[in-house]
């Protein structure tokens, strides 16, 4: 006869089971989260050495937060700061590789002009070491002892001799160098060039965007910064996937190329957020950003994961002006607040 008690308990421990499962996974993916946390603490430091250590600090207090019994807004948040921190990080490494490529070039340039100084005294001594051959020769036709006069016109070939072949071996040290210093600087000016571009979309990088705002703050030079935000972006991701978001980035960071003028800057910020920097005045940026808004916003063709999609994108802009003695953070603050505004402005303006 079956047990009516066993029969009973069949299901409960059939739930009590797979709820077990469900926290031995939790336990272990929450596990797997911390190492890698670590793992990219760790891996900073051999990145990038003078900028690991907060990096890792960072993490290793996130890490120490975690646990399985996290409820998921809680696990959601820490997510969301370990993308700040990574990201904050990023962009720290690349201005600070930035600046030593800079200091490294400076230093190429400083050996080269130093190797020619030297080349120039090299010369200069060999004019005059050639003039005393020459006084020594005029010495050797007076009418002195036959083996003295031989003896000196030797000496002074022999001198003329050694002075020519250091000219020429410097002269062969020096264009040797000049090549590896070239070499060197074309290395150089490719990674700034790799540094001043955004991988996805070809637009400037943000460093580079930062280093021109920085200049014309510098100059005391008139000028408007422009955030562009693409609304809604977040539901392209969740809805169709991040490589339709990125082929969307593409799409819409060449609208933004092909509706600037030459002299504007053209960068991505970060995620779905473009800058740009108009050198002008207030009215005539605010012109620009109306026009560039038409020409951004509409319908765009990308590749899906099933196949070709249409999506409807529009963008919010937030214009600033640089006033004197405002800082950067204050001039992207601005652009900030004025992009938000418009975007939660009910006619969209």
């Amino acid at each position: 006869m079956i047990s009516l008690k066993r029969y009973l308990d069949a299901p409960l421990q059939a739930e009590a089971d797979h709820l077990g499962q469900q926290l031995d996974l939790a336990t272990a993916a929450i596990s797997a989260y911390r190492a890698s946390l670590l793992e990219m603490g760790n891996c900073s430091l051999e990145a990038c050495p003078g900028m690991g250590d907060g990096l890792k600090k960072n993490l290793g207090e996130l890490n120490a937060g975690l646990s399985p019994a996290m409820q998921a807004a809680a696990l959601t948040t820490t997510e969301s700061t370990v993308r700040e921190e990574l990201r904050a990080w990023g962009h720290g490494v690349a201005k600070h590789y930035q600046k030593k490529a800079g200091e490294v070039k400076e230093l190429l340039l400083s050996m080269a002009s130093t190797a020619e100084s030297v080349s120039l005294r090299d010369e200069r001594c060999a004019e005059q070491m050639s003039a005393v051959t020459n006084r020594l020769k005029a010495i050797a036709t007076l009418d002195d002892l036959t083996a003295v006069r031989a003896s000196i016109e030797e000496s002074a070939e022999e001198l003329k001799s050694s002075i020519g072949r250091m000219v020429a071996e410097g002269k062969a040290t020096l264009d040797k160098l000049r090549g590896e210093v070239a070499e060197y600087q074309a290395r150089l000016e490719e990674a700034e060039v790799i540094a001043s571009r955004d991988a996805l979309t070809g637009l400037s990088s943000r460093v580079y965007v930062e280093a021109q705002i920085e200049r014309r703050i510098d100059a005391r030079t008139d000028f408007c910064m422009a955030l562009i935000d693409i609304d809604g972006f977040k539901r392209v991701n969740d809805q169709h996937g991040h490589l339709t978001g990125d082929a969307l980035l593409k799409q819409f960071g060449n609208e933004l190329r092909s509706a600037c003028r030459a002299n504007d800057v053209i960068g991505r910020w970060g995620g779905d957020e473009f800058m740009l920097l108009f050198d002008c005045g207030y009215a005539e940026a605010q012109a620009q950003a109306d026009r560039l808004r038409k020409w951004v916003c509409g319908s765009y063709d990308v590749r899906g994961v099933h196949g070709d999609l249409k999506l409807r994108v529009n963008a919010s802009i937030g214009l600033a002006s640089h006033a004197p003695g405002m800082s950067m953070e204050q001039l992207v603050a601005d652009a900030d607040r004025a992009m938000y505004a418009q975007k939660t402005s009910p006619n969209g303006r």
